[in-house]
C-alpha cells in the first residue's frame, strides 16, 4: 500500500530491517509514554492521585463543571474507562458528580474546594517532570505539536 510519505521516504536511506524494534515509531512512543508516567508517579502518589486521575483534574482545572462525555472527549476516553476514575476521585473528596438539571441523562462533574486546592501542588509536579526532560519550553511545545499532528493523522485514518 502506497501513501504520501513514500515519496519522502525515498530520499532517506532504506532501513536494513523495518521490523527491528529500534525502527518502530510505535515502540518509541510506547516507551516514552511509559517513562513519562513513571516520572509522574512518585509525586502524584504523594498527592493521593494516579496518572489518569491527574489527567481528569487537569481537564477540570481548565474547565470546571463539565459533563463526563466532555471529559471523555478531551481525554479521548470512553465513559466505561472514565467512570471508575471519577468515582475514585469523588471518594477521595476531589470532585462531585451530579445529574445535570437541564438533561438528567448527563452527569456533570464539579471540583470540590479540596480538588481546586490541589492545582497549586500540581504546578510543582509539572515543573519537576519538565526538568527531567532536559528540554526547553519551545522544544516541548514543538514536540507536543508534532504529537498532536500524529494523533490527528491517526484519528482521521480510522
Amino acid at each position: 500500500m502506497a501513501c504520501m510519505a513514500d515519496a519522502q521516504r525515498e530520499t532517506m536511506a532504506p532501513l536494513t530491517d523495518p521490523l527491528l524494534l529500534d525502527n518502530q515509531l510505535c515502540y518509541a512512543l510506547y516507551a516514552a509514554a511509559h517513562r513519562m508516567t513513571k516520572s509522574y508517579r512518585p509525586m502524584l502518589e504523594r498527592m493521593g492521585l494516579t496518572y489518569p486521575q491527574y489527567l481528569v483534574l487537569l481537564v477540570l482545572w481548565e474547565n470546571d463543571g463539565i459533563t463526563v462525555s466532555e471529559i471523555g472527549r478531551r481525554l479521548r476516553l470512553d465513559s466505561g474507562t472514565l467512570t471508575p476514575v471519577l468515582k475514585r476521585l469523588e471518594g477521595a473528596g476531589f470532585l462531585l458528580r451530579s445529574r445535570r438539571r437541564s438533561d438528567e441523562r448527563e452527569v456533570e462533574i464539579a471540583l470540590t474546594p479540596k480538588g481546586r486546592d490541589l492545582r497549586a501542588e500540581a504546578a510543582a509536579v509539572r515543573e519537576s517532570v519538565m526538568c527531567q526532560l532536559n528540554l526547553s519550553e519551545p522544544e516541548i511545545q514543538a514536540m507536543r505539536a508534532d504529537l498532536n499532528a500524529l494523533i490527528a493523522n491517526l484519528s482521521s485514518a480510522v
